[in-house]
């Protein structure tokens, strides 16, 4: 039993603490993985920073210029959502690279999981709600230009659209995008995916987990994918404060659970990414983003015995 994770020191860096965005998360996650023994030197993998031509796939060479450069006016920034530093630009150049990395090892082992990623509102040429390069998108382009795989589906269950995503691959025949989210959430004007799912607010665990696995099975169905890249958010936790339904940890369990045993079960290769997730007690949030590394964990422990 081998599962690959994808990690990077610099994806937690120095960050101001009253921020809403949890920058320190990601170390956190991958510290209680190395405490619960499913994280270790053996399967732990860190990748390096994306090449301008691997970001050109999906953005504006202008546009990642000004990002790198620091030369984004005040609109830029507000909209980004994000203080610029120069520990923003080497975790945001490594991201990209890292849900690619973990895509490459989901296809030679079936599953892989990245401790970080689903910036899916990172547009062509401007970053939107703390995304600035579209991991998703950018995977998705490479691996279809490589030849890696001939079709890709990015299915999508942050709580908010993944307008960014839509948007940049909506002329990309070979990427299907699904996303389930909350209609009344982030952003304000969405886009159009291949599939849109519009969940309502204060949406229970049943009503939630129907609409996951069916759009699961019609999405496979429609795109007929080598990969899935799955974007697992944890902010449709029921106390997210940036979530707007009502769905518990073990329904996050259940949903994570039935959408990589349902890519084993058709032996499609699935590439997690953690996505949104805004809870205060950062540890306790870093616990929830663990929830589909362990049921990876699990489903492929009951696998191999």
């Amino acid at each position: 039993m081998f599962l690959p994770l994808i990690t990077h020191p610099e994806y937690s860096y120095e960050f101001p603490a009253k921020h809403r965005f949890p920058m320190q998360k990601f170390s956190l996650l991958h510290r209680y993985l190395k405490e619960r023994g499913i994280a270790s030197k053996q399967n732990t993998f860190r990748p390096g920073p994306a090449k301008s031509e691997l970001l050109e796939l999906a953005h504006c060479k202008e546009y990642i210029k000004r990002f790198t450069a620091n030369k984004m006016d005040a609109k830029e920034q507000r909209r980004m959502g994000l203080p610029w530093s120069e520990g923003l630009v080497k975790r945001t150049v490594i991201s990209p690279m890292g849900t690619l990395l973990t895509a490459h090892y989901a296809l030679a082992h079936g599953v892989a999981c990245h401790l970080a990623g689903g910036t899916h509102h990172a547009n062509f040429n401007f970053a939107s709600g703390f995304c600035i390069f579209n991991d998703l998108a950018i995977a998705a382009k490479a691996l279809i230009s490589s030849g890696k795989a001939r079709r890709v589906l990015i299915f999508d269950c942050d709580v908010h659209q993944g307008d960014g995503t839509a948007r940049i691959l909506e002329n990309t025949p070979a990427a299907f995008t699904c996303s389930v989210h909350c209609e009344k959430n982030f952003p304000v004007r969405k886009a159009t995916s291949d599939m849109d799912v519009n969940i309502p607010p204060a949406c229970g665990d049943i009503d939630y987990l129907t609409a996951v696995e069916n759009a699961l099975e019609k999405a496979i169905l429609l795109s007929k994918p080598d990969i899935v890249l799955y974007d697992a958010g944890v902010d449709v936790f029921r106390d997210d404060p940036l979530g707007l339904l009502n769905i518990s940890m073990q329904a996050i369990r259940e949903r994570d659970r039935f959408v990589i045993s349902h890519c084993m079960r058709k032996k499609i290769p699935v590439a997690t990414v953690i996505g949104g997730g805004y809870d205060r007690n950062q540890e306790a949030l870093a616990r929830r983003h663990a929830i589909v590394v362990e049921v990876a964990h699990t489903l492929l422990c009951e696998q191999a015995s």
